[in-house]
């Protein structure tokens, strides 16, 4: 067990490190774009937090929290989502004094749920998501649905589709909430312990349920979208509106509420068309209670959560996932224990000049070195020693095609920089510190 994850965990492994970074700087850049500035938030929260915010008849509150005692006797939870710590940070700092709309982000935000681990869905996965406080127009979850669909574009995910609903508002909702319960009437018999439970207290969260029996029953339940009132019904409206301006490719779902109390209006999530039928990659919404609820003054808000992992897989799925990059560019072989300290230096001196670049770290024969590099994957060894040092020259192989140049070593820095750009033209060399 010691050298086994728990269940539901994955490593990052360094060679695929990359893949993170590509797409974490994609996110950052989106959410950049559009005004959004990022914000860290403790891996864990006190757990009321969860308990007002999330809603206790949800699926997360009651089968998925990791919930302890610490030694001060408090309840504290391993945050299941990102949103409650967002606000408990926006109304805890003030933040609703500064300008609105305020706009925030998280990238690769560890979050945590205690489900049966499948396929895309992981005990801990990092989430990046994207918050708007203080904007209460259909143009907020319309900038928020944009920048999503246009990141996952621009990754190069295919076959999207946004689907999106209203679940109303506290005015309206009460009404469905109303013709839910004459539906079910004496079905609720048939259905699971959960259902029943949730039958008096929150009929909407039985529209979650994700037991086969229940989703039978519920498949003709009566339309949200038939009940909601003049407010909420403009403001879907103008939501499609807007997306229909963006070419954005949407379809209304009345089946879709999400598994959290705290949204109200818009839900909206991102379905994989194609291979994988139905998969819901993101998903998101209006919370315009959620900050009043939590203690801070009356915020309209928005916002949505995506798994990093969950991406990883579809682009993957996709065969769309970039090479890898070379862990080394230049490896600077040793001839002689007398050159080691040069071979040293002289690899300081690539990296001050933004090269990758490596030398031996255990005492390896020349032979050994060129078979070393060979395996990391270095472009090209720079050989220090021999009759070569003697004249004054650097010798250097490109490991794929075998050719060598000499190189002098007054000019060796600026030479290989060229010939680094020549392999990796995106790459931008800096100045050494000598130079500049």
């Amino acid at each position: 067990m010691l050298t086994q994850a728990p269940k539901g965990t994955r490593d990052m492994l360094p060679q695929d490190a990359y893949l993170w970074h590509w797409i974490e700087q994609e996110e950052r850049y989106a959410a950049e774009k559009a005004g959004y500035r990022e914000i860290r938030t403790p891996v864990f929260e006190h757990t009321e937090l969860f308990l007002r915010g999330v809603g206790d008849t949800t699926d997360i509150v009651q089968k998925e929290m990791y919930t302890f005692r610490d030694k001060g006797d408090r309840s504290i939870t391993l945050k299941p989502e990102g949103t409650a710590g967002a606000v408990r940070a926006f109304i805890e700092n003030h933040l609703f004094q500064d300008a609105l709309p305020c706009k925030m982000f998280y990238l690769n935000a560890p979050i945590f749920r205690y489900e049966n681990p499948q396929s895309g869905r992981l005990r801990e996965h990092h989430q990046f998501g994207m918050e708007c406080f203080g904007g209460k127009e259909p143009t907020v979850e319309a900038e928020l649905i944009s920048t999503l669909f246009g990141l996952l574009t621009r990754l190069g995910l295919k076959n999207l589709t946004v689907h999106i609903n209203s679940i109303g508002c506290p005015s309206c909702r009460p009404v469905y909430h109303q013709k839910l319960k004459e539906y079910l009437g004496d079905r609720i018999h048939d259905m699971c312990e959960t259902c029943q439970a949730r039958f008096e207290k929150n009929p909407l969260r039985i529209l979650d349920c994700k037991e086969e029996k229940c989703k039978a029953i519920v498949s003709g339940a009566p339309v949200i979208l038939d009940c909601l009132c003049d407010e909420c019904k403009t403001h879907f409206e103008g939501l499609q509106t807007l997306l229909r301006a963006r070419n954005i490719p949407f379809a209304v779902d009345p089946h879709i509420v999400r598994g959290l109390d705290y949204y109200t209006k818009t839900v909206f999530e991102i379905i994989m068309q194609s291979g994988r039928e139905g998969l819901a990659l993101c998903g998101g919404g209006r919370y315009d209670n959620l900050v009043e609820q939590l203690g801070g003054p009356a915020t309209p808000a928005a916002g949505f959560g995506i798994g990093a992992e969950r991406i990883l897989m579809e682009l993957k799925n996709q065969g769309l996932t970039p090479p890898a990059p070379p862990a080394t560019e230049v490896y600077v072989a040793n001839l002689g224990a007398d050159m080691k300290i040069p071979a040293f230096t002289f690899t300081q001196a690539l990296r001050d000049k933004n090269i990758k670049a490596d030398c031996d770290l255990s005492g390896r024969s020349l032979k050994a070195q060129f078979k070393y590099a060979d395996k990391i994957g270095a472009w090209y060894v720079a050989l220090l020693g021999g009759e070569e040092y003697e004249r004054g020259v650097v010798k250097i192989r490109d490991m794929k095609t075998k050719e060598e140049e000499e190189i002098p070593m007054e000019s060796a820095m600026e030479r290989i920089g060229e010939i680094v750009l020549s392999r990796s033209p995106e790459r931008r060399l800096s100045e050494s510190p000598e130079e500049k």
